[in-house]
């Protein structure tokens, strides 16, 4: 009888046979995972936008009505998504179209709608409390010059908030690079699905998934070193000069004067004309 190959022996002949199966379940995982939080934060952000409308009870009642109504609306939204496993949203969601709509989603579209809505759930909640963070006398200047609530956020409040969320938004990506493998109950050929086919065909669970553990480290390796790089350009400089037009801040110390240079070959001294 044969004797059984070493452990190493076993993962090397594992990812010779299939190396790109997993490259290609690790291909599909990026693309759910990248696409699904882009569109999340772009939901978080409309939500966060939304829930911040003010709204005066006695001056605007119906205005008002209509804003308690959307926030309640929003705020199931975000309870509902952010209290219940992926997993569960995931069956939910796909066999429920199909069965009360009759809409059959293919399986990449369906993983991107569940992802999707789930991020958004909880970036909705991550733009709230980064809108909160913004100094609220750059609101006030903002409707002092005349900006609608909409410019407000656009222009004022959410290039701010970003810089504070970013954070935030990196964990929500390194989340779901994780989290697509609950996407399996659906179908999707991602990483985890990949994996699960490879060892239920040599019966090597170990070895298919140590493959697996490390593939999932290097992506969210790398994409949390990415991000920080990304941090690290938004926060800027660690010195530089404050550049302003304000005649108040040359005489407060806050701008510095520069000597000009002599330009060669010229002489700029009154005895010398």
């Amino acid at each position: 009888m044969a004797d059984k190959p070493s452990f190493w022996v076993s993962v090397a002949q594992i990812w010779a046979e299939y190396g790109p199966s997993f490259l290609r379940g690790a291909g599909m995982t990026m693309l759910i995972a990248v696409v699904s939080t882009a569109i999340g934060c772009i939901i978080g952000f409309a939500v966060g936008i939304v829930q911040t409308i003010p709204a005066d009870r006695r001056e605007q009642p119906v205005r008002y009505a209509v804003m308690r109504v959307v926030r309640f609306v929003l705020g199931v939204y975000v309870e509902v998504f952010r209290g219940t496993p992926m997993m569960v949203q995931a069956m939910f969601i796909y066999y429920g179209l199909a069965m009360l709509w009759g809409i059959y989603l293919p399986m990449l579209p369906a993983a991107l709608v569940i992802v999707s809505i789930n991020t958004g759930a909880y970036m909705a909640e991550t733009v709230r409390g980064g809108v909160l963070s913004v100094d609220p006398g750059q609101t006030e200047g903002a409707k002092a010059i005349g900006m609608t609530h909409v410019q407000t956020m656009l222009h004022v409040v959410l290039p701010q908030a970003l810089r504070n969320i970013m954070p935030q938004i990196g964990n929500n990506l390194i989340i779901n690079i994780k989290d697509t493998c609950v996407l399996s109950v659906i179908g999707t050929v991602e990483l985890f699905f990949t994996t699960n086919g490879v060892a239920g065909a040599e019966y090597t669970y170990f070895e298919a998934f140590t493959i697996t553990m490390a593939i999932y480290f290097v992506l969210t390796f790398v994409c949390s070193r990415l991000l920080r790089l990304l941090e690290n350009r938004m926060d800027g400089s660690a010195s530089y000069d404050l550049a302003t037009t304000d005649t108040l801040a040359h005489t407060s110390g806050l701008y510095s004067y520069h000597e000009p240079r002599p330009q060669a070959g010229r002489s700029d001294t009154r005895e010398g004309r």
